[in-house]
């Protein structure tokens, strides 16, 4: 098991920020990180993501991660930044190098047992499943559980606050949440209490 699991598998909840501008996306770390989270996945789709991801290592209490990384050239550019996990949404068997010889934490995507295995395969400590809300939810989890009892699964795509309780019960080990926590629409109309009191609600309800 990865070292970072265990940290990933107490706080429960992975923020997904994908945002159309990098002010926006620092703003919504921010927002959060003041609400109680400490664990962040920037998508490479915000512009100049690599240097948030820098400026946000920097900061020892955060445990900062990529995500929709499109190949091994830009997880090494992540990694180098200061990148702790690496995430992509499908299987890429060229992300595991770079992933490795930082030491970082690699997630792979798949939604079908024969892409499970092959996330494995391809070296994933963590295996995404997107996206997960269009494909059954927590029932999905829970069917590839049976199969898969050792498998570290983190579901992304349709999760939220009141069904993060489904998705470990089904087998989830954690979760990414994207828009229905990082809202892009609250942050550019700059609706801090709004932003923070998502952020709130999902952190009390896995603290319960």
């Amino acid at each position: 098991m990865h070292p970072l699991i265990p940290r990933l598998r107490e706080a429960r909840i992975i923020p997904v920020v994908r945002t159309s501008t990098a002010a926006r996306a620092a703003t919504a770390v921010a927002w959060l990180q003041e609400a109680g989270l400490r664990i962040f996945e920037i998508t490479m789709t915000v512009p100049e993501a690599p240097a948030l991801i820098r400026a946000l290592a920097a900061d020892p209490t955060l445990l900062v991660g990529a995500g929709t990384v499109a190949d091994a050239a830009q997880a090494q550019a992540c990694l180098d930044a200061g990148a702790q996990f690496i995430v992509a949404p499908w299987v890429d068997a060229g992300l595991a190098a770079p992933a490795q010889a930082a030491g970082a934490c690699l997630m792979l995507g798949a939604l079908t047992p024969t892409e499970v295995r092959s996330a494995l395969s391809a070296g994933a400590d963590v295996v995404k499943v997107f996206p997960a809300g269009s494909v059954g939810g927590p029932a999905h989890v829970r069917a590839l559980r049976s199969v898969f009892p050792d498998v570290v699964f983190c579901p992304t795509g349709g999760v939220d606050a009141r069904n993060v309780p489904d998705y470990i019960a089904a087998g989830a080990a954690f979760v990414g949440i994207g828009g229905r926590l990082v809202d892009e629409k609250l942050i550019a109309a700059g609706d801090r209490d709004a932003v923070q009191r998502a952020a709130e609600d999902a952190l009390g309800i896995v603290r319960t």
